[in-house]
């Protein structure tokens, strides 16, 4: 069953948050409530995660006035080996976890590049990407990438050599890392006391929108009078 809602081009300013914990009803309500208008939540890689996202819970961020966009867990925050072959094998995973939540065609899914393991040849990694690329792309979507640390590529090769045009910086990419000529249209910061509503317990990180060099903005499912819903 496909989620309600509609797909959105996010505007400049908009304050947002990312989280690999499951978010309550509650919380989503508490969050709205200080100043958040839209959440990151992840998808699986290959096994099951617990604190996935689910349909329930997609539901109770849209019903909150919250917007929705979905990244997928890397293989490792550490150390990992990008090829081809898992770029495409887990874009068709990100791609059908999005399709079971009932997200509709046209979303931002985000490829979670970083920790690449030192050494690795930058071809493997732009292999991965595209490849991720165009599974997730191919299915209907609209694919991004966050770009963490230790991404395995230059500025330059983000931009040439990679087919995404949605890009957002981890909060600890700095200025000169960004991706060459288009920059970001997401950045992420951390999460600072007064942004965590009283009581709440949720571990997450910030996320501002802001349209990259070229115009570009990400893409997301919120209801119908977005983003001001009381």
């Amino acid at each position: 069953m496909s989620l309600p809602g509609h797909v959105f081009a996010a505007p400049d300013g908009l304050r947002g948050l990312d989280t690999a914990e499951t978010v309550t009803a509650s919380a989503a309500v508490a969050l709205r409530k200080n100043g958040f208008r839209f959440c990151v939540r992840y998808v699986r890689r290959d096994k099951p995660h617990a604190s996935a996202l689910s349909a329930n819970e997609a539901r109770s961020l849209l019903n909150a006035g919250l917007g929705l966009m979905a990244v997928q867990y890397v293989e490792s925050e550490s150390s990992w080996k990008p090829t081809a072959a898992k770029g495409s094998r887990n874009g068709e995973v990100a791609a059908s976890e999005a399709e079971k939540l009932g997200l509709p065609w046209g979303v931002t899914i985000w490829c979670d590049l970083e920790g690449v393991e030192v050494g690795t040849p930058a071809e493997r990694t732009i292999d991965y990407c595209n490849q991720w690329h165009a599974a997730v792309g191919g299915a209907g979507y609209v694919p991004g990438l966050y770009v963490g640390y230790r991404a395995g590529l230059t500025p330059l090769q983000l931009y040439r050599s990679l087919r995404f045009t949605h890009y957002w910086g981890a909060y600890n990419l700095n200025a000169d890392q960004y991706t060459a000529v288009r920059g970001l249209q997401m950045k992420q910061s951390r999460r600072r006391p007064e942004d965590l509503p009283a009581g709440l317990g949720l571990d997450f990180q910030v996320d501002r929108v802001s349209a990259d060099a070229l115009g570009g903005r990400p893409t997301l499912l919120a209801l119908d009078g977005w983003p001001e819903l009381p």
